[in-house]
C-alpha cells in the first residue's frame, strides 16, 4: 500500500512541471538547443526587431522635407496718359512710363523708363525719353553702396543725349513697411551732346528719395537730384519729381505727378526750366 502511494506522488510531481510549462506563453523560438538557449534567441530576435523599428522611425523622421522659400519678386508698373484737344487749337500729348524694382535682404534693383511726345497745331512741343538703372547693396540695415546710370534725350531742349554714371553711398534715414527716406551722395561722370556740342565733365551727385504708403493703398513719392560739375558749379542740373498714386482696383491705379527739369546753363535760345504735369492710368503686375 505504501509502495503504491509513493508511486502516485512521484507521478504527480512529474506532471505538475509539465502542466506549468504547457500553460506558459509560447514565445520560445523553436530550436534543437535547450530551453534557455531558445529563450535567449527569442530575446535577441525581439530586441533586434525593436531596434530596426526604432531606427526606421528615426530615419523616416530625420529625412529633411523641402521647404519653400519666399524669393523676392519684381514689382512692376506701366502707366499711360493721353491728352488731346480739337477746335480752335489742335493738340495731343502722349506720356508713358515703366518702372520695376526688386528688394532682397541685401540687394535692391530699380529700373525705369519714361517718354512723352506732344504736338500743338502740328508743331512738336514735347519730345523726351529717359531711362535709368540703379543697384543698391546694403552694408547694414541703413547704409548701402549704389551704382546708377541715366540716359536722357530731350528734343525740345536740344539735348541730343545726356549720359550720367554715378557710384556712391546712401543712407536710409527712415526705413519701415510704410515710409522710406534715403539720401545719396557720390561722384559722377556726365557726357552729353547739347546744342550740337559735346561735353564731358566730372560732377557731384546729391540725391534724396522719399516714399510713403497710406495703409497700403495710396502712395506718395518725391525725389530730387542735384548735379553740380566740379569744374563749373554754375552749370548745375536739378531733376525733381513729386506725385501720388491712388488705387482703383487691385491692378489698376491713377497716377498724378509733376516733373521739373532745371538746367542752369541750357542750350542757346532755350529756357532753363521744363515743368510737366502728368495724369496716367497705371497697371501693376
Amino acid at each position: 500500500m505504501k509502495k503504491q502511494i509513493l508511486i502516485v506522488w512521484v507521478l504527480v510531481v512529474l506532471a505538475v512541471p509539465g502542466r506549468a510549462s504547457g500553460a506558459a506563453p509560447t514565445a520560445v523560438v523553436p530550436g534543437n538547443g535547450p530551453a534557455g538557449y531558445n529563450d535567449a534567441l527569442s530575446y535577441l530576435a525581439a530586441a533586434t526587431s525593436d531596434n530596426q523599428t526604432t531606427q526606421g522611425t528615426i530615419s523616416s523622421e530625420a529625412v529633411p522635407t523641402r521647404v519653400e522659400t519666399n524669393q523676392p519678386a519684381w514689382e512692376s508698373r506701366i502707366a499711360l496718359g493721353l491728352t488731346a484737344t480739337a477746335g480752335n487749337s489742335d493738340s495731343a500729348l502722349v506720356t508713358g512710363n515703366f518702372q520695376t524694382h526688386k528688394k532682397a535682404p541685401w540687394d535692391e534693383w530699380t529700373l525705369g523708363m519714361e517718354g512723352a511726345y506732344g504736338e500743338v497745331s502740328s508743331v512738336k512741343n514735347n519730345e523726351t525719353l529717359h531711362g535709368f538703372i540703379q543697384y543698391n547693396h546694403l552694408f547694414s540695415e541703413r547704409w548701402y553702396g549704389y551704382a546708377r546710370a541715366d540716359a536722357l534725350h530731350d528734343g525740345i531742349a536740344d539735348v541730343t543725349y545726356r549720359l550720367t554714371f554715378s557710384p556712391g553711398v546712401g543712407y536710409y534715414f527712415i526705413k519701415d513697411a510704410e515710409t522710406s527716406l534715403a539720401g545719396e551722395s557720390g561722384p559722377a561722370i556726365l557726357y552729353e551732346k547739347l546744342d550740337d556740342e559735346y561735353h564731358l565733365f566730372p560732377t557731384l551727385r546729391l540725391a534724396e528719395r522719399f516714399e510713403h504708403k497710406f495703409d497700403g493703398h495710396a502712395r506718395l513719392w518725391q525725389n530730387v537730384e542735384f548735379l553740380p560739375p566740379f569744374n563749373s558749379p554754375r552749370d548745375f542740373l536739378v531733376n525733381a519729381e513729386i506725385g501720388v498714386e491712388t488705387p482703383l482696383t487691385k491692378y489698376f491705379s491713377l497716377q498724378t505727378y509733376v516733373q521739373d527739369n532745371y538746367a542752369n546753363h541750357p542750350a542757346s535760345g532755350r529756357k532753363a526750366n521744363d515743368v510737366k504735369l502728368v495724369s496716367a492710368l497705371a497697371i501693376k503686375f
